[in-house]
This record gives structure tokens, C-alpha cells and sequence, in this order.
């Protein structure tokens, strides 16, 4: 092991004790099941903000995203973050402080399926059992995302073995969030958070200076000729950029629709319901848009000039794995364009604290996927069918027990070391907003919204989703043409029939629960 590596494993061997040590520090502060799934109601405007913001983003945002760049993807990306924007300012503007209220005034709830279930008076707790089976089965998938990052980052940097990188994923994120809960994760999503900020600014500015500026960076990345790149890869890139000068139509939609996916994150809006009071809610709001902002030009700076930067400077993609530029044979082999930009641009140890931002990025986003969906099977299932008298302390180590068991079966769907990280956020992303999205809206805002209609949007809005998202493999190919409305992201098809099932459902239902229009009527009635 030369220099060079020595000085990447310290930072690494640094940056994941510092995890594991917050972890371990907040365990004693978990009381209750209020305490570990939602700190009490007790975190600040600044932890609010950049953990929420960071548990959103993920490893897709330095790894997928900057891959669909390095593929050409410009105009993609561009609406893809365009949308992503948008949909987290109006996210914070909408929900966050009705959401906070809401919960609050329908019994306190502290999941989001407990909220369901207490806003719709829903004493037969089939949402509440809907909720949780969906978000057991999405947040799998998107979990399965950042340990597939974890594992192709240790596999970029040190050439570790892709399965040994998945264990040490899985390792580091178990400790954390088993022992710490909602505490934790927030403290580690903060710093996460602002490490993955950090890495970009950095990193945009010293790639335009390393061109001469702004003009000469950007006339580098005009004048790349794909050519240049040996064998038909160079072909691929030069087909993506054509392909991206006609951009537009179903593909903008469906990149800009990204944005309706806010609504309905559970890892998300539970952290509305968890800041300290409504008036940390503006400061919160503007504090986690301008990360977005800087972070996504940062994805897209990093993207776009990763091509021409790497081939400028004659390196490899992966050094440490031998793989070069022009082996780059797939969109997951580009989605180390990040990690190989942090090698050849920084020495050793700086570079490896950059690349943790990775690791960050992949660790905040399942930590706060594992906290939500144990905290829906232990609050809503366990307590709340199967065991009603449960205590405060067998209720923490059933939501133990299950963060290790989604955890594993995550393990076991990242096994593929091809897999697409971009391709598994998507189809997460997509379940979530069109399932829970519409419910959220309407539970805050409509008073005549009833538990059937709430059963018939959860149900409608997830099978269209999963239909969809398959047609590929269920059509024929000469009727699934690439430029057919079928391509449509599966997020708008499902996100507006969970709505119109909802209301539709809702309307047709008779039995108005007049409790529950009397709660609502008060909830609108709380002053901010």
C-alpha cells in the first residue's frame, strides 16, 4: 500500500468513526419512541434543513446525476434539477409548517402513516397497513441505492472488491442509526450535508480556473470531440450529446416531474414535523433551497466538465481500478466521473475527505430510510395491530430489529454490481410521490378528503406506478417506441390517478366522520 492510498484510507478510517461516535453519543438522549423517531420535536432550522435536504438528495446526486453528464445528458440534468428546485421550495412553502400543525393537532402523531391514520379517523388501520407495506417496498429499493453507491465508491478509490464495499456500507450506517436514531441521523446529515456542499463549491470553482475561466471552461466542453476517445464509447457520448440537442417535449415533463416526488418522501416531510417550532420553518426553508441550488450547479459544473477535464489532464477514471476513459462501457461505470474528478484534482488525504461526501450522500439518505420505515413497522404495525400495549422500549428494539432486516434485504437487491443508482432512486422516487404526494396535499388542505378515498389513492396511485414503470418488459417493442407518451415518467401517470381516486372516493363517500371535520376546522384554525 503506497503513500497515496495510506493517505485515502486515514481520511475515510476518520470520517466513518466520526459517524459511528455521533451515533453512539446520541443513544442516551432516546427516552421515548417521540426521542428516537423524532428527536422530540426538538431539532433546529439549520439540522432541519440540510438533513432533510441531504437525506433527499442521496448518492445519485454525486454519482447518478453527474453520470447522466458525463453520458451527455445535459439538458436532462439541467430539467431534472430545474424540477428537483422548484419541488423543494414549494415542499417547504406547503407542507412544512401545515404538516408540522396537522400532526400536532391530529394526536400527535410522529410517522406519517400514524398521521394518516389519525387525520382520516381510521380505526380499521388498513392505510396505516397500506403505508407501511409501501414504504417497506420503496424505501428498500431506494436503500438498495446508496449501498450500491458505498459499494462502487470503495471499488473506484481503493479497487476494494465490489461486495467487500457493500459490507462496509452496511456496517457504518447499522451503527449509527440502530444506536442513535432520529437524533443521529440528523446530526450526521448535517454534517453530511455540509460536506457534500463543500466538495462542490470547491470543486466547480478549481475545474472552471484549471480551463483559464468561465469562457474558456465552457468553450472546452463545446470543443470535445468525442472521436478523441477510443472505441465506441466516444460514439456514445458524441450520440448523447445529438440526441440532447432534441430534447424536449414528454422528456422535459417527465424530467420537471421530479419535483411532485417532494410531497409524498416520508424520510423527508417527517423532518417537518420534527423542527422546533413554526417560526423555524421560513428560515429552514430558504436555508435548505440555497443548498440545493449550489449543489445541483455543482452537478452539473462536475458533469459537464468532468469529460474534458479528465481527458485534459490525460488520468484515469477509477485509477486505482485501472479504468480508463475510454472503458467507460455503461451508465454505471460513468457514475464514478465524480470520484475520479476528486482524485486528479486534490492530493491524497484532501481528496478522500471529498470523496466521503459520497459516502455521506449514500449513508444520509439510507439512514433516514431506515428510520422511516422502521418507525412505520414498529409505531404503526407492531404497536399499533399487533401488540396495542406494547412498552416505550420494546417498541425501540422491534424498530432495531427492523432497520437491520430491510437493511438486509437492500443488501441483497444491491448484490449487482451493474446496477444503476440513477435507475433505482427513479423508480423509488416515483412510488413515493404518486402514492403519498396526493394524500399529503389533501390532508392538509381539504377537509372533505375520507379514509376511503385516502385507501383508493394509496391503492390506485401504486399499482399504476408499478405497471408503468414495467411496460417496458410487459409491451412489445413496436409499441413501447421511444418516443411514445408511454414513455412518460411514471410519477405524473400515477400521481394524478391517486388524486382523482382520492377525491372521486372521497365524494362518493357518505359518511362524513363529523370529529374529524371538528379537528380539521380547529388544526386551520392554530395560529402559526
Amino acid at each position: 500500500m503506497n503513500s497515496v492510498m495510506i493517505a485515502k484510507v486515514v481520511a475515510f478510517v476518520i470520517y466513518l468513526g466520526f459517524m459511528i461516535y455521533i451515533g453512539l453519543r446520541s443513544a442516551g438522549k432516546n427516552n421515548d419512541a417521540s426521542d428516537f423517531f423524532l428527536g422530540g420535536r426538538k431539532v433546529g432550522p439549520w439540522v432541519t434543513a440540510l438533513s432533510a435536504e441531504a437525506s433527499d438528495s442521496s448518492a445519485w446526486l454525486l454519482m447518478g446525476l453527474p453520470g447522466l453528464c458525463y453520458l451527455g445528458g445535459i439538458k436532462e440534468t439541467f430539467w431534472t434539477a430545474l424540477g428537483l428546485i422548484v419541488g423543494t421550495y414549494l415542499n417547504w412553502l406547503f407542507v412544512a409548517k401545515p404538516l408540522r400543525k396537522c400532526s400536532i393537532s391530529f394526536g400527535d402523531a410522529i410517522t406519517i402513516p400514524e398521521f394518516f391514520t389519525n387525520r382520516f379517523k381510521d380505526k380499521s388501520h388498513i392505510i396505516s397497513l397500506i403505508s407501511v407495506v409501501l414504504i417497506v417496498f420503496f424505501f428498500t429499493i431506494y436503500t438498495a441505492s446508496g449501498f450500491v453507491a458505498c459499494a462502487k465508491l470503495f471499488n473506484s478509490v481503493f479497487g476494494l472488491d465490489y461486495h467487500a464495499g457493500l459490507a462496509i456500507g452496511l456496517v457504518v450506517i447499522l451503527c449509527y442509526t440502530i444506536t442513535g436514531g432520529y437524533t443521529a441521523v440528523c446530526t450526521t446529515d448535517f454534517v453530511q450535508g455540509t460536506l457534500i456542499f463543500v466538495a462542490f463549491v470547491v470543486s466547480a470553482v478549481i475545474a472552471i480556473f484549471s480551463f483559464g475561466g468561465t469562457s474558456e471552461a465552457i468553450e472546452a466542453v463545446r470543443s470535445f470531440d468525442a472521436q478523441a476517445v477510443a472505441g465506441s464509447f466516444g460514439e456514445k457520448i458524441k450520440n448523447a450529446f445529438i440526441a440532447n440537442s432534441s430534447y424536449k417535449g414528454i422528456s422535459i415533463i417527465s424530467a420537471l416531474a421530479w419535483g411532485l416526488g417532494y410531497f409524498g418522501m416520508p424520510h423527508i416531510i417527517v423532518r417537518f414535523m420534527g423542527i422546533r417550532s413554526n417560526e423555524d420553518v421560513k428560515k429552514a426553508r430558504r436555508i435548505g433551497t440555497v443548498w440545493m441550488i449550489v449543489s445541483y450547479v455543482g452537478t452539473f459544473l462536475i458533469g459537464t466538465l468532468g469529460t474534458a477535464y479528465l481527458l485534459n489532464h490525460g488520468t484515469l477514471l477509477g485509477a486505482e481500478s485501472g479504468l480508463s476513459i475510454a472503458g467507460i462501457t455503461s451508465f454505471g461505470d460513468a457514475e464514478t466521473v465524480f470520484s475520479a474528478v476528486m482524485q486528479n484534482m486534490y492530493p491524497a488525504f484532501i481528496a478522500g475527505i471529498f470523496l466521503c461526501a459520497i459516502l455521506a450522500a449514500s449513508m444520509s439518505t439510507a439512514d433516514s430510510q431506515l428510520l422511516a420505515a422502521a418507525s412505520s413497522v414498529s409505531r404503526d404495525i407492531y404497536k399499533g395491530i399487533i401488540n396495542k400495549n406494547a412498552d416505550e422500549k420494546t417498541v425501540l428494539n422491534v424498530s432495531r430489529f427492523t432497520v437491520f432486516i430491510i437493511a438486509l434485504i437492500a443488501l441483497f437487491l444491491s448484490l449487482n454490481p451493474d446496477s444503476s443508482i440513477f435507475k433505482l432512486v427513479s423508480y423509488a422516487w416515483a412510488g413515493f410521490g404518486a402514492t403519498f404526494g396526493p394524500l399529503v396535499l389533501l390532508a392538509l388542505y381539504w377537509k372533505n378528503m375520507t379514509n376511503k378515498g385516502a385507501i383508493a389513492g394509496l391503492i390506485a396511485g401504486s399499482v399504476v406506478v408499478v405497471l408503468w414503470h414495467n411496460l417496458g418488459v410487459i409491451l412489445p417493442k413496436d409499441v413501447y417506441d421511444a418516443n411514445s407518451i408511454l414513455h412518460l415518467y411514471e410519477i405524473i401517470p400515477g400521481f394524478i390517478v391517486s388524486f382523482i381516486f382520492a377525491v372521486v372516493v372521497s365524494l362518493l363517500d357518505k359518511n362524513k366522520n363529523p370529529e374529524m371535520l371538528k379537528e380539521f376546522e380547529a388544526f386551520k384554525a392554530m395560529k402559526d
